[in-house]
């Protein structure tokens, strides 16, 4: 343990030196191949000039060797991949994409994507955007909202976890540790085993991501509804306008921009949930999820590279409509700057 405390801190003060480092002797060297001072008109400027062009480029350069080596490379390898056989050797064209629309498991793993679609993204804002209405007048306002963001802070393994002893059961004549469990029993109910009830387990793992998620949606919904002139709010007021009115007709409208960008972001989480499936059921009893089939497919059984990357690619492309959607959806909300 102690080994491993030490390794991560050393990984943080060379990581974070080595950048430091980097940005400071890169200033540096180019204040020493263009000077500007010791020099005399025109070339002064001249290398200012060269300086502006060369020093955002310094900056962004390590981000984009990374970025190609990280993801640009792996997505181009992985398209390859996938028009090849199970050990990515001999090329079989699209024998894969079709084997995935033809299998079963692949499109029961649709289904249950298209319900985490319709669910989670809907809940998450919609409980965000009502908390941060309720908390924004009260004293302890604050407060509810850090605790109601706190679940942001825990890796989607930690919280299911975490949400594995709310749904905990234990066998007919022991003592539920369970908290639905224990409720359902007080109630006179009897213990069910959660996770393996098929279709209404898919909700009960859809719970979790809406326990982390809501946080999110309600600072960045808050952050919105601050920025709505309290002239409009005064002038509803005086109109006769009551509560509910300014809230739908009055502050909806005007954060509309910010509430889809929230839906579309959590949407593109969805489509790549992986680690809570993986941690409850692990996609047993018909809650399998494409991330975690592709997982399946690439690393289990023997490993399938051409269908694992398939379905890599699959996910990719249901995910990319909605990442440029967002971006130009961000680039109106900030006039294209």
């Amino acid at each position: 343990m102690a080994a491993q405390i030490f390794s991560a801190i050393l990984v943080i003060i060379i990581g974070v030196g080595g950048c430091v480092g980097y940005f400071w002797g890169a200033n540096k060297l180019l204040d020493v191949i263009f000077p500007s001072r010791g020099v005399k008109g025109g070339a002064a400027i001249d290398n200012l000039r060269r300086q502006g062009v060369i020093r955002p480029w310094l900056f962004i350069g390590p981000a984009l060797i990374i970025l190609t080596v990280y993801l640009i490379y792996p997505v181009v390898q992985t398209l390859i991949l996938s028009f090849h056989d199970r050990g990515g050797e001999n090329f079989v064209g699209v024998a894969n994409y079709s084997w995935a629309f033809g299998d079963r498991e692949f499109r029961n793993s649709i289904f249950n994507n298209l319900l985490w679609l319709l669910v989670v993204p809907a809940a998450c804002t919609f409980l965000g955007l009502v908390i941060a209405v309720l908390t924004d007048k009260i004293w302890w306002g604050t407060i509810a909202k850090s605790l109601i963001f706190l679940p942001l802070a825990i890796s989607f393994v930690g919280a299911s976890v975490i949400w594995k002893f709310v749904y905990e059961y234990r066998g007919e004549g022991q003592t539920q540790i369970g908290i639905l469990n224990s409720i359902v029993q007080f109630f006179g109910g009897s213990p069910q085993v959660w996770i393996s009830l098929p279709l209404w387990n898919n909700f009960f793992l859809m719970v979790i991501l809406i326990w982390i998620q809501t946080g999110f949606a309600m600072v960045i919904l808050s952050s919105a509804l601050r920025g709505i002139p309290e002239e409009t709010l005064e002038a509803a007021v005086i109109d006769g306008a009551n509560p509910f009115q300014i809230f739908w007709k009055i502050m909806i409208p005007q954060i509309w921009g910010t509430i889809a960008v929230v839906w579309t972001t959590i949407t593109i989480l969805v489509l790549k949930v992986f680690d809570i499936v993986l941690t409850m059921t692990n996609g047993q009893w018909n809650s399998q999820v494409l991330a975690n089939l592709m997982f399946d497919w690439m690393f289990r059984g023997g490993g399938d590279f051409g269908r694992g990357a398939t379905i890599a690619i699959i996910i990719m492309l249901a995910v990319l409509p909605i990442m440029i959607w967002n971006i130009r959806q961000a680039n109106k909300e900030t006039g294209g700057h």
